[in-house]
């Protein structure tokens, strides 16, 4: 969904092989009446005391399984739904949310009609509940276009031009959330002949492609010391460089660009696991994560907005600016053209 990062951890070796190691042991593990397993994406983090009193109140012990990249984590929800891995799963967003359904591997949770008139349009539909969402957008390095006197683009169109040769890094729609994201959104803002003849036109250009977000982000981004000063990322990610500078910055060294076709409306939420053994300890899971104290720490954790509109923002998410419009795809068009549309990106873009 997803993928959304963590901006102050780069994932070590060891660190994936622990993850591994947890996944692992999901499937030896019998949860105890008291014990519920709750799949998620590896950017899911909210802080430990907020956890820890949930588990006191509830009396439940949470055991928090991460499988891996939002896509990564459905595939093996689908591929292990006779054996579920959880009780609920928190991370499905809305490039995924049709593909969960269509597999079978959500129960029926009603959201409370309350709680879904606080969200309004921010909906992931039946089966899931929202809880947070943010923008996939371009991102620039404020320090770069300063030096070079380059003017920012105002439309993807003049990434085309020579001007702007091998400054955009973006990730590989295959293999990331964000990546997945922002290439329905050039085909939300442009249409899928346009957008794919943009993609031609880019690589020609020099665009890079990481695998992941952490390589585009901290290897190849000039922020970070790499070669490119413009880089696929979040609305809130300039407001996760003041809330972690080390130098203790007031305003970000990176800025957000909204670009007609460049942006798309990511929403992650939670949702049960059909088959868990777990449901009313799982609902209290879902209620929590809706909950004030919950909405009020995904924003500087997870660097999400919150879906509730009455929820305070965090003061360091004046930096994150949210874009007057986006481009968006029904579920039912993603779930039907989404693989193609990768494959050819693939086609075009890599091969």
């Amino acid at each position: 969904m997803h993928t959304m990062k963590q901006y102050n951890l780069q994932f070590s070796t060891i660190a994936k092989l622990a993850s591994v190691a947890v996944f692992a042991c999901a499937f030896t593990v019998t949860s105890s009446a008291q014990d519920l397993k709750v799949l998620v994406h590896n950017s899911f983090s909210l802080p430990k005391p907020l956890l820890a009193k949930f588990e006191q109140d509830a009396g439940i012990k949470l055991s928090i399984v991460k499988a891996g990249d939002a896509g990564e984590m459905l595939n093996k929800l689908i591929l292990t739904r006779a054996q579920p891995l959880g009780d609920v799963v928190y991370g499905i967003d809305n490039t995924l949310i049709a593909k969960a359904q269509a597999a079978g591997v959500l129960d029926a949770y009603p959201t409370p009609a309350p709680v879904q008139q606080r969200a309004g349009n921010l909906s992931l539909g039946p089966g899931a509940t929202a809880i947070g969402y943010s923008y996939v957008t371009l991102n620039y390095d404020k320090a770069s276009f300063a030096r070079s006197g380059l003017a920012l683009p105002k439309t993807l169109e003049e990434l085309t031009q020579p001007a702007y040769r091998n400054l955009l890094v973006v990730q590989n729609p295959a293999t990331s959330s964000p990546g997945h994201a922002f290439m329905l959104a050039t085909i939300a803002g442009m249409g899928e002949t346009a957008a794919f003849d943009w993609w031609a036109r880019m690589r020609s250009n020099g665009v890079k492609v990481a695998k992941g977000w952490s390589d585009a982000y901290y290897t190849e981004f000039s922020r970070n010391g790499g070669k490119h000063p413009l880089v696929v990322s979040y609305a809130t990610s300039p407001a996760a460089e003041v809330f972690y500078s080390k130098e203790k910055i007031t305003e970000p060294p990176t800025g957000s660009l909204f670009l007609k076709g460049g942006v798309f409306q990511q929403i992650e939420g939670v949702a049960l696991i059909k088959g868990g053994g777990q449901r009313e300890a799982a609902i209290k899971f879902i209620e929590f994560m809706r909950s004030g104290p919950v909405q009020e720490a995904l924003q500087t954790s997870m660097w999400m907005f919150a879906v509730d509109p009455g929820v305070a923002r965090a003061e360091v998410m004046r930096h994150a600016s949210e874009p007057a419009s986006y481009d968006s795809l029904s579920q039912d068009v993603i779930l039907a053209k989404s693989g193609d549309w990768v494959s050819r990106w693939t086609r075009v873009v890599l091969k």
